[in-house]
């Protein structure tokens, strides 16, 4: 007899991994100047920590989210979360920046076996009129994790030094792969044929692009530079064209683009995903270095935003399961937009940070109207056979967003510090007064980058459609299909 599982319990499981992952890049974003002095390194090294990670993170997903329907979400998992508790050690003990950049490298891998998991069992073991709250709670550990990360980083640096900030890694680590192998349970697998040519492909043209946009800078945007980039972009298009032919089972089935939400989705959570990372990384910078803020202070004046989000996440997704998507998310997207254009003209040497904070209130109560409805539309609406090739997809197209978020900002800064005659290790230890105003204005000017994305985003949202389609999750063929898969598990 089939024994009926409380998915709620599966959930908590996997949002221990998901938080690992989130309160890593979140700790990160604070810990740079602190790692440029530890490793005697410059602005356009640091950043390839970040995108290092980035990259390897999203390269892989394509096929780990397959690789999950075929040997079993569960399994994947737990080997992801082994991956990387290693690999977090790694970089603690890492003592140069080629190093870091390497574990770094290691640790994306295995995020990139985890990522689509998360999403992927919850789409098969919650019913259709669940999911969105469902996703409030995954959607609700993304705001915890954006608070916990600085705060906890910041007195990790302040008290330990850089490395700890990985070493908290490994109990979390630990933790979550005993949760895991208890409470999530064993789903059906399906058979697939995997496109390796395919992989190989992709790699190389995101590889080609993300270092070719990067190091623009540091090679004066020599025509050796362009000539990646740009032979980057075609090898990633003949990558399309051949999805759309290969007779091997495609990477990506070009297919679910003919759902309208999820394609309107992928394009809001990559532009989404770029505009976060290109958020961060100047706004630490501004904090620490032009406001003379310890890391931990500096994360405690976004710590309003994490608060916020984190309340009214879970509010929000039961709401999206009865609101038109396009409302609650293109309030979100504009109102995000707006706080970040509110900080730029605080980012001053002399602005207010009680009004700094005031923006990170707007900034959450817009993010908590983004993380669970964004996902729950994109995905709803799709048959549940191809829910681990979709959520594949779509965290693969979050995750190119924030590797061109991160290698865009990272070139951004360097054209910015050099056009306000700034050297390349401007933000590293005590920034001398005169250099204030003009660092200032460079990390302002980068920011601009964060409000285009988030206003694309919002246009974007203005689109989604409340419909379904006949014969997926959300009809009712569809719902009494997920119902029976549930009560099977």
């Amino acid at each position: 007899m089939a024994i009926e599982r409380n998915p709620w319990r599966a959930l908590g499981a996997l949002c221990v991994g998901y938080f690992m992952i989130l309160l890593d890049m979140t700790i990160v974003a604070v810990a740079n100047p602190a790692i440029m002095s530890g490793l005697n390194t410059g602005v356009p090294q640091v950043i390839w920590v970040t995108s290092a990670y980035l990259l390897t993170f999203a390269v892989p997903l394509l096929i780990t989210g397959r690789l999950g329907d075929r040997f079993g979400p569960k399994y994947l998992y737990l080997v992801g979360l082994s991956v990387f508790t290693l690999a977090s050690l790694w970089c603690g003990l890492a003592g140069s920046i080629g190093s870091l950049i390497a574990a770094r490298a290691v640790q994306g891998l295995g995020a990139a076996l985890i990522a689509p998991q998360t999403m992927a069992v919850i789409g098969r073991i919650f019913p259709w009129d669940k999911r969105g709250a469902a996703m409030g709670v995954w959607g609700g550990v993304a705001g915890i994790a954006t608070l916990v990360g600085p705060i906890f980083g910041g007195l990790l640096i302040d008290n330990g030094g850089w490395q700890w900030i990985f070493y908290v890694n490994v109990p979390i680590g630990l933790i979550a792969i005993v949760l895991g192998a208890w409470l999530i349970p064993v789903l059906p697998t399906n058979g697939h044929r995997f496109d390796i040519p395919g992989m190989i492909v992709v790699a190389i043209g995101m590889s080609a692009l993300v270092f070719g946009l990067q190091e623009g800078n540091t090679y004066h945007w020599a025509g050796w530079v362009w000539g990646l980039i740009s032979g980057g972009l075609a090898i990633l298009a003949l990558f399309l064209v051949y999805q759309g032919r290969t007779k091997i089972e495609p990477l990506v089935p070009l297919g679910l683009f003919r759902n309208r939400n999820f394609s309107l989705g992928n394009l809001a959570t990559g532009a989404l995903g770029a505009a976060m990372t290109a958020q961060m990384v100047p706004s630490y910078f501004y904090l620490q270095a032009v406001r003379d803020l310890s890391p931990t202070k500096a994360a405690l004046v976004f710590a309003p935003m994490a608060v916020v989000s984190a309340i009214l996440s879970p509010v929000v997704g039961k709401l999206s399961d009865r609101v038109p998507p396009r409302y609650l998310l293109t309030f979100g997207f504009a109102l995000f937009t707006l706080a970040v254009l509110w900080f730029i003209g605080l980012a001053t040497p002399h602005g207010s940070i009680a009004l700094m904070c005031v923006m990170s209130v707007l900034c959450g109560i817009g993010s908590s109207c983004i993380w669970a409805p964004l996902p729950a539309t994109a995905l709803r609406g799709l048959p549940l056979r191809q829910m681990g090739a979709a959520s594949g997809i779509y965290n693969t197209t979050r995750q190119v967003g924030s590797v061109l978020g991160s290698a865009g900002i990272g070139a951004l800064l360097t054209a910015r510090m050099a056009a306000h005659s700034l050297p390349v290790s401007a933000g590293e230890g005590h920034l001398p007064e005169p250099f204030k105003t003009p660092y200032a204005s460079a990390l302002t000017d980068s920011l601009y980058l964060t409000v285009i994305l988030l206003a694309v985003c919002a246009v974007t949202a203005a689109f989604f459609t409340s419909t379904t389609t006949v014969g997926t999750a959300s009809s009712p063929a569809g719902r009494k299909a997920q119902e029976d898969l549930a009560v099977q598990q």
